[in-house]
């Protein structure tokens, strides 16, 4: 690769690796995925951390990537057996805490797909705050990422490793009262 290519591939990476803000919330850590090209879901992962003195809900998460976007969860049903579920109430982020959105736990679910999620391409998602409003993020697309400390898996992925880590970078956010 020639050193132009590499000093532009690095800035593309370093603009992804920067938190999103919406007022007081803040996006990082986010990373989308799905389990191959035929996949019909996904699912993005991320903290949000919020810097505010009063606490704050995410109550919804919005689209284009999918006919159905959903905060969902992993419950234990016993036996070994996980069921996942939409949380219609949203997950609650404490005032000056973190949410983590992770693999086996939370996370905002997308059923059928309208096109595969591409390794290293983006996903345009809004998250709908209860207090802080709209802040639209570019999640970035990680097939290659390895699990941390396991938890269930949305798929069977073609190269055996799913996982966390990476950011999304802001498209715009606006803070509502």
């Amino acid at each position: 690769m020639s050193p132009m290519k590499t000093v532009l591939a690095a800035g593309a990476a370093a603009l992804f690796a920067l938190p999103a803000l919406a007022g007081d919330i803040m996006i990082n850590d986010a990373y989308a995925r799905a389990s191959g090209m035929n996949a019909k879901a996904g699912a993005a992962f991320f903290q949000i951390m919020n810097h505010g003195a009063e606490d704050d809900r995410l109550i919804a998460a919005k689209s284009d990537a999918s006919k159905r976007v959903e905060l969902h969860t992993h419950k234990d049903m016993g036996d070994g057996v996980m069921k996942m579920m939409e949380v219609e109430e949203g997950f609650a982020i404490a005032a000056g805490g973190m949410h983590a959105l992770q693999r086996g736990g939370d996370h905002v679910m997308f059923m059928g797909l309208n096109e595969p999620f591409v390794d290293g391409g983006t996903v345009t998602v809004t998250l709908v705050f209860e207090k802080a409003g709209e802040m639209t993020v570019e999640i970035p697309v990680d097939l290659k990422r390895n699990p941390m400390g396991g938890g269930m898996q949305h798929g069977k992925p073609e190269d055996g490793k799913m996982g966390e880590g990476h950011g999304a970078t802001h498209q715009g956010g606006t803070k509502t009262n």
